[in-house]
């Protein structure tokens, strides 16, 4: 198992529950230096009161958390001790760096090479999300300007953008959550996105729910690249919204077409002077190190039936695509253990 976020976590409990044993018969590597995912990376200001839907894991409940406390700390030591609950072993540090066939006798086997050795496996459960992958549009003069460019990965929280004029790019949660915190501290803020932000009223309910999910799974099964959350979802209004929208602070702006040293330009001749461009843009999925195994379609993307890799039925994606929410990897962990137990039914290798 690559990866002890939510999705690797949910797997690895499904694992033990399925009667395997951690180190034994699976391996769970991470990279993170401890505990906690991607949420032990998150900025100090998104505290748990605000953020949008965090399922407990199967087995163990996340209960009494402080809302005011950041969601970083309350994750990190919730994950921590699940992980002692149910024994799961977690090595970390672990950089996984490439994953191929095997030759010889491990022949029908997968190589998983790492910093801490190599490891031959039947199955393989890839549960490494999207954190380490923030993508960063490209756009004319970027290189030229002059103030800072930063991306939500590297987000340090209002307070820097003290007296700055600051363009948030991106029509997600972060990019609003960035503007709503940024706007009392800045001089400044512009909200610049590609396309106009669906704004969702109402309850997000279970028909709804399944509605989104089946349209980022129908991409998947085509091998193209999944959609974000939000582009199935819309963003819900809460109090926050409501009264960033009346105040002008979520006022949204078509794209601009180029960045200019000192700021961004419309080709209509509309341009907005900047100190600072922040790229809410989203990350993609970390899977480079599957890239020997020859997994992506022309699409861009990887193939999936279910959670399993269709060109590669020893390979589980968690997490990735309709799994990528905090339920929907919970849901992925335990369906790619019921595979595994199908394909190894007659053997007893060790899962990585």
């Amino acid at each position: 198992m690559i990866g002890a976020g939510q999705a690797g976590l949910s797997a690895a409990f499904h694992l033990r529950r399925a009667g395997f044993e951690p180190e034994g018969d699976f391996v769970v590597l991470d990279h993170a230096p401890r505990p906690g995912g991607a949420w032990q990376f998150r900025w100090p200001s998104l505290t748990y009161g605000n953020v949008h839907g965090m399922h407990s894991l199967p087995g163990m409940e996340l209960t009494g958390a402080d809302p005011a406390r950041p969601s970083a700390e309350v994750v990190a030591e919730y994950f921590a001790a699940y992980e002692r609950t149910f024994d799961l072993r977690v090595r970390r540090p672990v950089d996984v760096r490439r994953v191929s066939e095997g030759e010889g006798e491990d022949s029908e086997r997968l190589i998983v090479e790492t910093s801490d050795g190599v490891w031959a496996t039947r199955a393989l459960i890839n549960a490494t999300g999207t954190w380490d992958r923030p993508f960063w549009p490209r756009y004319p003069g970027q290189e030229t300007f002059r103030g800072r460019q930063l991306h939500t990965a590297q987000y340090p929280g209002p307070e820097e953008f003290a007296g700055q004029r600051v363009v948030v790019v991106g029509g997600g949660a972060s990019g609003t959550q960035h503007l709503m915190e940024i706007a009392p501290y800045a001089a400044s803020t512009t909200w610049v996105t590609r396309r106009p932000p669906v704004f969702r009223e109402g309850p997000f309910d279970e028909e709804r729910g399944r509605a989104a999910v089946a349209l980022v799974e129908e991409r998947v099964r085509q091998g193209l690249t999944p959609l974000s959350v939000v582009s199935v979802t819309g963003l819900p209004v809460n109090d926050a919204i409501r009264e960033a929208r009346a105040n002008g602070v979520l006022d949204r702006l078509p794209m601009f077409d180029r960045i200019t040293p000192t700021g961004v330009a419309w080709d209509d001749g509309h341009a907005v002077e900047a100190d600072v461009i922040l790229w809410a843009t989203g990350f993609r999925a970390a899977i480079d190190h599957l890239a020997p195994l020859k997994l992506r379609t022309p699409g861009g993307g990887i193939r999936m039936e279910g959670t399993r890799a269709a060109l590669d039925p020893r390979v589980h994606l968690v997490g990735y695509g309709p799994s990528a929410s905090t339920i929907g990897a919970n849901r992925a962990g335990r369906a790619a253990v019921r595979e595994i137990r199908r394909l190894l039914s007659r053997e007893a290798p060790v899962v990585a």
